[in-house]
Protein backbone atom coordinates (compact mmCIF):
# COMPACT_ATOMS: atom_id res chain seq x y z
CA UNK A 1 0.00 0.00 0.00
CA UNK A 2 2.87 2.38 0.82
CA UNK A 3 4.37 1.70 -2.60
CA UNK A 4 1.11 2.62 -4.34
CA UNK A 5 0.85 5.82 -2.33
CA UNK A 6 4.46 6.73 -3.18
CA UNK A 7 3.88 6.10 -6.90
CA UNK A 8 0.72 8.20 -6.84
CA UNK A 9 2.47 11.09 -5.06
CA UNK A 10 5.36 10.99 -7.54
CA UNK A 11 2.93 10.89 -10.47
CA UNK A 12 0.91 13.97 -9.40
CA UNK A 13 3.49 16.62 -10.41
CA UNK A 14 4.03 14.90 -13.77
CA UNK A 15 0.29 14.84 -14.47
CA UNK A 16 -0.08 18.50 -13.54
CA UNK A 17 2.98 19.43 -15.60
CA UNK A 18 1.56 17.84 -18.75
CA UNK A 19 -1.73 19.78 -18.57
CA UNK A 20 -2.34 22.43 -21.20
CA UNK A 21 -4.99 24.85 -22.38
CA UNK A 22 -6.45 26.15 -25.63
CA UNK A 23 -7.48 29.79 -25.77
CA UNK A 24 -9.93 30.40 -28.62
CA UNK A 25 -10.38 34.01 -29.74
CA UNK A 26 -13.31 34.38 -32.15
CA UNK A 27 -13.32 37.48 -34.38
CA UNK A 28 -15.23 38.86 -37.37
CA UNK A 29 -18.60 38.33 -35.69
CA UNK A 30 -21.23 39.83 -37.99
CA UNK A 31 -23.49 41.16 -35.24
CA UNK A 32 -24.07 40.89 -31.49
CA UNK A 33 -27.00 38.54 -31.87
CA UNK A 34 -27.36 35.00 -30.55
CA UNK A 35 -24.55 32.83 -29.24
CA UNK A 36 -21.07 31.70 -30.16
CA UNK A 37 -20.75 27.92 -29.72
CA UNK A 38 -17.27 26.42 -29.51
CA UNK A 39 -16.72 22.66 -29.63
CA UNK A 40 -13.54 20.80 -28.71
CA UNK A 41 -12.68 17.43 -30.27
CA UNK A 42 -9.77 15.07 -29.66
CA UNK A 43 -9.85 12.63 -32.58
CA UNK A 44 -10.79 12.23 -36.23
CA UNK A 45 -13.67 9.82 -35.56
CA UNK A 46 -15.56 12.18 -33.25
CA UNK A 47 -14.67 15.42 -35.09
CA UNK A 48 -17.87 17.46 -35.60
CA UNK A 49 -19.94 14.58 -34.19
CA UNK A 50 -19.24 14.34 -30.47
CA UNK A 51 -17.33 17.10 -28.69
CA UNK A 52 -15.38 16.28 -25.54
CA UNK A 53 -16.12 19.79 -24.26
CA UNK A 54 -18.06 22.81 -25.39
CA UNK A 55 -18.57 26.43 -24.44
CA UNK A 56 -21.43 28.80 -25.25
CA UNK A 57 -21.04 32.56 -24.87
CA UNK A 58 -23.10 35.57 -25.88
CA UNK A 59 -22.11 36.91 -29.31
CA UNK A 60 -20.31 40.25 -29.17
CA UNK A 61 -19.39 42.19 -32.30
CA UNK A 62 -15.90 42.99 -30.99
CA UNK A 63 -15.16 39.28 -30.51
CA UNK A 64 -15.24 36.68 -27.75
CA UNK A 65 -12.71 34.46 -26.00
CA UNK A 66 -13.18 31.03 -24.46
CA UNK A 67 -10.56 28.85 -22.76
CA UNK A 68 -10.45 25.07 -22.46
CA UNK A 69 -8.23 24.26 -19.47
CA UNK A 70 -6.68 21.20 -17.83
CA UNK A 71 -6.25 19.37 -21.13
CA UNK A 72 -3.93 16.36 -21.25
CA UNK A 73 -1.17 16.70 -23.85
CA UNK A 74 -2.46 15.66 -27.27
CA UNK A 75 -4.12 16.70 -30.51
CA UNK A 76 -7.31 18.77 -30.44
CA UNK A 77 -9.50 20.47 -33.04
CA UNK A 78 -11.95 23.31 -32.51
CA UNK A 79 -15.16 24.20 -34.32
CA UNK A 80 -17.09 27.45 -33.89
CA UNK A 81 -20.58 28.47 -34.98
CA UNK A 82 -22.39 31.77 -34.62
CA UNK A 83 -25.81 30.50 -33.62
CA UNK A 84 -27.66 33.71 -34.45
CA UNK A 85 -31.15 32.33 -33.78
CA UNK A 86 -30.22 30.31 -30.68
CA UNK A 87 -31.48 26.95 -31.93
CA UNK A 88 -28.26 25.11 -31.04
CA UNK A 89 -27.18 24.23 -34.57
CA UNK A 90 -25.59 25.64 -37.72
CA UNK A 91 -28.48 26.50 -40.03
CA UNK A 92 -28.04 25.97 -43.76
CA UNK A 93 -30.07 26.54 -46.90
CA UNK A 94 -31.67 23.80 -49.02
CA UNK A 95 -28.38 22.94 -50.75
CA UNK A 96 -26.41 22.80 -47.49
CA UNK A 97 -24.67 26.19 -47.58
CA UNK A 98 -24.41 27.60 -44.04
CA UNK A 99 -26.59 30.62 -43.25
CA UNK A 100 -24.68 31.35 -40.03
CA UNK A 101 -21.01 32.03 -39.34
CA UNK A 102 -18.53 29.22 -38.74
CA UNK A 103 -14.82 28.62 -38.21
CA UNK A 104 -12.44 25.74 -37.53
CA UNK A 105 -9.08 25.41 -35.81
CA UNK A 106 -6.17 27.00 -37.72
CA UNK A 107 -8.85 28.82 -39.79
CA UNK A 108 -8.87 25.64 -41.89
CA UNK A 109 -11.39 25.30 -44.68
CA UNK A 110 -12.53 22.25 -46.63
CA UNK A 111 -13.06 22.25 -50.38
CA UNK A 112 -16.75 21.28 -50.24
CA UNK A 113 -17.57 21.02 -46.56
CA UNK A 114 -15.67 21.11 -43.31
CA UNK A 115 -11.91 20.51 -43.13
CA UNK A 116 -10.41 17.29 -41.83
CA UNK A 117 -9.42 16.88 -38.19
CA UNK A 118 -5.81 16.88 -39.35
CA UNK A 119 -6.11 20.36 -40.91
CA UNK A 120 -8.00 21.81 -37.93
CA UNK A 121 -5.93 20.27 -35.14
CA UNK A 122 -3.51 21.92 -32.74
CA UNK A 123 -1.01 20.13 -30.54
CA UNK A 124 -1.38 20.84 -26.84
CA UNK A 125 1.56 20.31 -24.54
CA UNK A 126 2.14 22.14 -21.30
CA UNK A 127 1.10 25.77 -21.26
CA UNK A 128 -1.42 27.47 -23.49
CA UNK A 129 -2.09 27.36 -27.23
CA UNK A 130 -3.87 30.38 -28.73
CA UNK A 131 -6.17 30.10 -31.75
CA UNK A 132 -7.52 33.29 -33.32
CA UNK A 133 -10.39 32.17 -35.51
CA UNK A 134 -12.21 34.41 -37.98
CA UNK A 135 -15.84 33.58 -38.58
CA UNK A 136 -16.85 33.07 -42.20
CA UNK A 137 -20.31 33.84 -43.53
CA UNK A 138 -21.53 32.61 -46.94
Amino acid sequence: MKNLLMIFLLWLPVAAWSQGAIEVVVTDIREAKGEIRVGLFNNENSFLKEAIDGKVVKAEKEGVTVVFENLPAGDYAVSVIHDENGNGELDSNVVGIPKEGFAFGNNAMGAFGPPSFEKAKVVVKKGSVRQELKLKYM
